[in-house]
């Protein structure tokens, strides 16, 4: 059996309009796509850093500095 061209392109022609609708729903598939997995990988960031700051001792509080009053002379 001979692979013929209609076996791998599409024989009718798409209307521009079909064009751009199916190039619309691919690029807003893809937008979305990276949304979701960037939405994800942020949740994940910031829960591993509440984690981190929960795990780690609380640091001390700085003394304030007492000035000493000028001298008078």
């Amino acid at each position: 059996m001979a692979a013929t061209k209609d076996e791998f392109f599409n024989p009718t022609k798409l209307s521009a309009r079909d064009k751009a609708a199916a190039t619309d729903h691919t690029a807003r598939s893809i937008i979305s796509a990276e949304a979701t997995q960037r939405e994800k990988k942020t949740e994940k960031l910031r829960q591993l850093r509440l984690e981190r700051e929960a795990a780690e001792p609380a640091p001390a509080p700085a003394r304030a500095k007492s000035r000493k009053a000028p001298a008078d002379h």
